[in-house]
């Protein structure tokens, strides 16, 4: 018996944003390699995907690759790019059937080429889909998307695109990667971390922060639904007062 009966479809987030933490840590629990946790952490993703469609739920942003995460032993960073690659071509069918579309922020030149090439057709090949729009963290940091905006606003100014007076919360969002996306809701970190880890700094502002212990190949649909009840009985107030 799962806990989706007890959740509010009134009440559900737009826009759920998740650190998927734990995969190396769940794979040295079992004796196993680190990058044995992030094979099997892909299939949660899936299921993660199917949860999100079911709940109708438009938006789901998953942190994949950091930028950080390019200082990983070369080994699990060559798989992890690898996975990449060979699970967005394994699931473009399963995306498409399920009118998903595939979306992505971060620097994609800093990937290998057949990692890159094989993400963006299949970006292009979902784009028109609507159902749910998956984004996919990769070479990503708050602090990179920050900075490269500022140089971008500094660079129009200079150019004399607008005014300094129209430096306002909305242009500023215009030119970072989400710029096509709402706010998340709700964040929820896996593998029992509290903190989040340079992930969209800016756009957490008024999140919902959710952590668990569950390492992320272990967290499964009652997991997921946890969170969202946890969500649920929240008062979201955004510095007002009800």
């Amino acid at each position: 018996m799962t806990l989706f009966s007890e959740i509010d479809s009134k009440k559900l987030p737009n826009h759920v944003s998740i650190i998927m933490d734990g995969n190396g840590r769940w794979a040295k629990i079992l004796g196993k390699k680190r990058t044995f946790g992030h094979q099997k952490g892909i299939e949660t993703v899936k299921k993660i995907i199917e949860e999100s469609i079911k709940l109708e739920i438009k938006y789901l942003t998953l942190f994949a690759f950091s930028k950080e995460n390019w200082e990983r032993p070369n080994y699990e960073v060559k798989m992890i790019m690898k996975l990449l690659a060979s699970s967005v071509i394994k699931y473009k069918k399963t995306l498409m059937e399920n009118d998903v579309k595939l979306n992505t922020i971060g620097d994609l030149n800093d990937l290998p080429l057949d990692s890159k090439l094989a993400i963006e057709k299949v970006k292009q090949l979902t784009n028109k889909n609507k159902k749910l729009t998956l984004t996919i963290a990769l070479s990503y940091s708050a602090r990179w998307e920050i900075s490269n905006a500022i140089k971008k606003i500094v660079s129009e100014f200079d150019q004399k695109k607008f005014n300094a007076k129209n430096i306002n919360e909305k242009l500023v969002n215009n030119y970072l990667c989400t710029n096509n996306l709402p706010y998340p809701d709700l964040l929820i970190r896996t593998g029992g971390e509290k903190r989040i880890s340079n992930f969209l700094l800016w756009q957490l502002a008024y999140a919902e922060l959710y952590f668990c212990e569950t390492n992320w190949p272990e967290f499964g649909k009652n997991d997921f639904y946890q969170a969202i009840l946890e969500y649920q009985k929240r008062e979201r107030r955004f510095g007002k007062v009800n």
